[in-house]
């Protein structure tokens, strides 16, 4: 794929990654429970490699910080490794043969995993009081429709997507 292609795709799913979450909460839809932001990183590193859904990481929820206020400071220092760790360890697993169910499975373990050290270092960076096995778990509950549905559909978009 052409370098510029890429880079518009990276834009596009970056894009996507702010709207969508904006669009969530203006309807009052909590982020927390269908994990809107999550979508587009994961679909990025699917469908355009690793390093693609490693850029939609960082940028979607750093420009819907700075643009929206949302994730809010200091959840936006954890969220964007996390969602790294989705784009990149999804679209890394995939891109060595794995299936999109597997490797978005083990996405998302990583992420989680990614998120809980974060806080952690929240907690010693700037003296919050959170427990990150708490917070972790905490997410992870709220966020099981969100996770139940990115299960249900992300094979079947990356599949309808790369035309298999």
């Amino acid at each position: 794929m052409p370098k510029s292609l890429l880079i518009s795709r990276v834009g596009l799913w970056t894009a996507v990654g702010v709207v969508v979450p904006f669009l969530f909460h203006q309807a009052g839809i909590a982020g927390k429970i269908l994990l809107p932001m999550h979508f587009p990183v994961l679909l990025a590193g699917f469908l355009l490699g690793p390093w693609a859904g490693f850029w939609v990481g960082v940028l979607s929820p750093t420009l819907s910080f700075l643009l929206t206020g949302m994730p809010p400071f200091p959840i936006v220092l954890a969220m964007v490794p996390e969602l790294i760790a989705y784009g990149a360890i999804g679209g890394w697993l995939h891109g060595r043969g794995i299936g999109v169910i597997l490797a978005l499975l083990g996405a998302m373990a990583a992420g989680r995993v990614v998120l809980g050290l974060a806080i952690w270092g929240l907690t010693i960076g700037l003296g919050l009081r959170i427990s990150p096995v708490a917070f972790v778990t905490g997410a992870v509950l709220t966020g099981l429709p969100g996770i139940a549905i990115q299960l249900g559909t992300i094979p079947i978009i990356v599949e309808k997507l790369k035309g298999r």
